[in-house]
């Protein structure tokens, strides 16, 4: 990547598109889709059906949010499950129940480990983060963050044409490669 080219949070976005796909299409070997556009939002909205967030920290603060209707929520479960041969017929249907939340909030702490593991090895930068919280939703919920967050996007993807978001929320912050620099002899 070049960082000339982009925003830090652009960035950091393409990243975390990456680790979405690449986990999701791992735990539920379904093609995910990247919609190739990012959105600029005013701020993170934590929607219904199903809502999943997790704070960042480290050598940068953010946060992410990932929001989900509640049909592509159940497809999302029912699809790590299979993948894991565990019997279609055992699987619940209704995305309130404690079995999907569960492994939404599962997925997505591999998606966000992939994604912490990715900045480290792109950026060499470290990033601690909580355990994703996840929320099933009857209306939507604002997030209001009493930190420093000016940078806020919006990523949609799809498994099987159902539709997902990721929200992402940074300080401001920008990277910059070191230049090369020696000890004169």
């Amino acid at each position: 990547m070049k960082l000339q080219e982009s925003t830090t949070i652009d960035l950091i976005a393409a990243v975390l598109s990456e680790a979405v796909s690449h986990v999701l299409e791992i735990s539920t070997r379904k093609s995910i889709a990247c919609a190739g556009t990012l959105q600029t939002i005013p701020k993170l909205i934590m929607r219904p059906d199903i809502s999943c967030f997790v704070q960042l920290s480290g050598d940068f603060n953010g946060l992410i949010v990932f929001n989900f209707n509640d049909r592509t929520a159940v497809k999302l479960y029912r699809s790590y499950m299979i993948s894991m041969g565990i019997p279609e017929g055992d699987l619940v249907k209704d995305f309130t129940s404690n079995e999907v939340t569960d492994s939404i909030g599962e997925i997505f702490n591999q998606v966000v480990g992939d994604f912490t593991r990715l900045i480290e090895t792109e950026f060499g930068l470290s990033i601690l983060r909580g355990q994703p919280k996840v929320l099933a939703l009857t209306s939507a919920i604002t997030l209001t963050i009493d930190a420093d967050y000016h940078e806020n996007r919006r990523l949609a993807f799809s498994i099987d044409n159902d539709r997902f978001q990721a929200e992402l929320a940074m300080e401001q912050t920008k990277f910059t490669r070191l230049p090369d620099f020696q000890r004169p002899s």
